[in-house]
């Protein structure tokens, strides 16, 4: 699976970029860049691909996303539409080179540290609670900061990410990005499609045939691509939705079974804890209590 690869434009008197992003779905495409990226989402949600790793993502999330580590986030557009939403999605990104600073400057055995989260960052790192905001606001102040306090406020970025522990790691240690380059309109294709229909039955056929592949080798393809089956990834998809709509809606566990696109309320509590670890009204009462 080869994704889009993508060059980051920064300015003349500026080492790394840091942008507000007010226009969702920008990249809304499988990608990747040498670049390091750290980005808080402010406002929206969606879904979230890094690596293998599909989850669900909310405002005030917080990720660190390695050099050429590929992902994507999808905004979930129609939700804000629907609940009638007037705050337009949107997110702080940094982009930084792992050389910036200097050939040598990780190399500094002051600098084990920042050698180390940059390390763990190859695989994704989510950043929750405490580290989570202490980063937020320390991308804040270096949002509109100049000269050598830009480079200060980052290093203090990285330090607190070092405190995620393997749980906040996104995709798995077998996750490898060395696929073809022509690979990838077809895994995008696949995953637009996918995107836009999980809610119906998606036939095996159909979706083959999106990848311009018979069945038999869409399932070797993809498995062999993501690490997982197909029907996991929808189901991963759908588990994620239902996430979003149990906290965000005021249905009933049971429609929202239905309009996640599982068949069955027996298949969904099932698929549902085993990908959350948790009940669906479980999943409500912690995300309350939080």
């Amino acid at each position: 699976m080869r994704p889009h690869k993508l060059q980051v434009a920064t300015s003349p008197n500026r080492s790394f970029s840091v942008r507000k992003e007010l226009i969702p779905n920008i990249n809304s495409r499988w990608h990747c860049h040498q670049e390091v990226e750290l980005i808080c989402f402010h406002k929206g949600s969606g879904t979230q691909f890094v690596g293998d790793d599909i989850r669900p993502f909310y405002a005030g999330d917080v990720v660190l996303v390695g050099a050429n580590l590929p992902h994507y986030w999808h905004y979930d557009l129609e939700d804000s539409a629907e609940t009638g939403s007037v705050e337009k999605p949107y997110s702080t990104v940094i982009h930084f080179t792992e050389t910036f600073w200097g050939e040598q400057f990780l190399c500094l055995a002051e600098n084990a540290v920042l050698k180390n989260v940059l390390e763990k960052a190859k695989r994704g790192i989510s950043l929750k609670g405490e580290t989570g905001s202490t980063v937020i606001s320390l991308m804040e102040k270096l949002h509109s900061a100049e000269g050598p306090r830009r480079v200060l406020l980052l290093i203090e970025c990285l330090i607190a990410a070092n405190l995620a522990d393997e749980n906040d790691w996104l995709a798995s240690l077998g996750f490898r990005n060395d696929s073809l380059e022509q690979e990838n309109e077809r895994i995008n294709a696949i995953y637009k499609y996918t995107l836009n229909n999980f809610t119906e039955k998606i036939k095996l056929e159909t979706i083959a045939s999106i990848a311009g592949l018979s069945p038999n080798s869409f399932c070797r393809y993809f498995k062999s691509r993501t690490g997982k089956q197909f029907s996991q990834f929808v189901t991963e998809i759908r588990v994620g939705y239902a996430c979003k709509m149990l906290i965000n809606n005021n249905r009933s566990i049971k429609q929202i079974c239905y309009e996640s696109g599982f068949q069955n309320t027996t298949c969904f509590h099932k698929q549902f804890k085993q990908i959350t670890g948790k009940t669906p009204a479980s999943y409500v009462l912690a995300f309350s209590n939080k």
